[in-house]
């Protein structure tokens, strides 16, 4: 049996104890239980989470984990000096170590990311970046991991993270299970990045909300101003300029960032070529695809594949 221990402190995060839910379901599917996870703390007992109630924490010792996962918090509560003692000290004895979200802090206040690839909730990366010059922080990014260090986004990523360490423990196929059972989207790769296009673009009334799914869907299509302004229910006048007021982009530019987006992640996946993902996604040609990419990501696709290949 693999033991993680979840390290925690006063005021974390609550969400990330979601992946313990990860961890439980993965034992359901098994014919006996794969994992087994301890909650840690620096004094052990009862331990206040950042919505305020408590759990209860077993005290740091000297016992032996596969796995040593620490969470985050909405804060950046610094790091003790028994934290950090912690870390250092069980940390050689771990095939792996984890931090979701800004517990990434804590790997690098103990020196885990020195020299490393990490990520972290995007609104505190620059801080990370600032603080730990030694880390090579990469912001857009689901979750990374470094040979025996993983560290993970915000939030949601948390389940990512741990469906992760389910296909790397178990099998692809077990982690697809898990997160069917969990009604998760099967977890996003790791070079994924941490926003949305949709969610960027933010349009205001469900006309022009309504266009954009559509745009989602049949990326395939050429997708002219005709089609989502029927789409839409609007002359295609009155949706251009409803379009550029609610989003502050043509419906062009934002159709081909939905293709970006698109693209990319099926890049990640590894399964296709650049030649399927360009017609897939609309582009028509890999040269079309490579220039959005370049406008995008300042990079093309091949190394998008390439970093991404890096990261899992």
């Amino acid at each position: 049996m693999l033991r993680v221990g979840i390290v925690l402190f006063p005021g974390f995060q609550v969400m990330n104890l979601g992946m313990t839910t990860v961890f439980e379901f993965t034992n359901r599917e098994m014919s006996e239980p794969l994992y087994e996870f301890v909650l840690l703390s620096e004094r052990g007992g009862p331990v206040r989470c950042s919505s305020g109630f408590t759990v209860t924490t077993e005290p740091f010792d000297d016992s032996r984990f596969d796995t040593i996962l620490i969470v985050g918090d909405n804060d950046l509560l610094p790091s003790t000096p028994s934290l950090i003692e912690f870390l250092k000290r069980a940390a050689p004895s771990a095939r792996r170590v984890a931090a979701a979200c800004t517990g990434a802090f804590h790997l690098a206040e103990a020196g885990l990311l020195d020299g490393r690839r990490a990520t972290t909730h995007w609104f505190y990366a620059d801080d990370l970046r600032k603080r730990y010059p030694a880390v090579k922080v990469e912001e857009d990014r689901i979750f990374i991991i470094d040979n025996d260090v993983w560290t993970s986004a915000g939030m949601t990523a948390c389940f990512d993270l741990a469906l992760a360490f389910v296909e790397k423990d178990a099998g692809v196929e077990l982690a697809r299970h898990v997160a069917r059972k969990l009604v998760l989207y099967h977890r996003r790769a790791g070079g994924q990045s941490q926003f949305s296009a949709l969610l960027e673009l933010e349009p205001k009334s469900d006309r022009i909300q309504t266009a954009l799914s559509y745009a989602r869907r049949n990326l395939h299509t050429p997708l002219s101003v005709e089609q989502l302004a029927d789409a839409a229910h609007l002359s295609p006048r009155q949706f251009t300029r409803a379009f550029r007021e609610e989003t502050g982009q043509t419906p062009a530019k934002a159709v081909e960032r939905l293709r970006v987006e698109a693209a990319r992640l099926m890049l990640e996946t590894g399964r296709h070529g650049v030649d399927v993902v360009a017609r897939d996604t609309g582009f028509g040609d890999r040269e079309r695809m490579r220039r959005a990419f370049l406008r995008a990501y300042g990079q093309p696709p091949q190394a998008i594949q390439r970093m991404t290949r890096g990261i899992e």
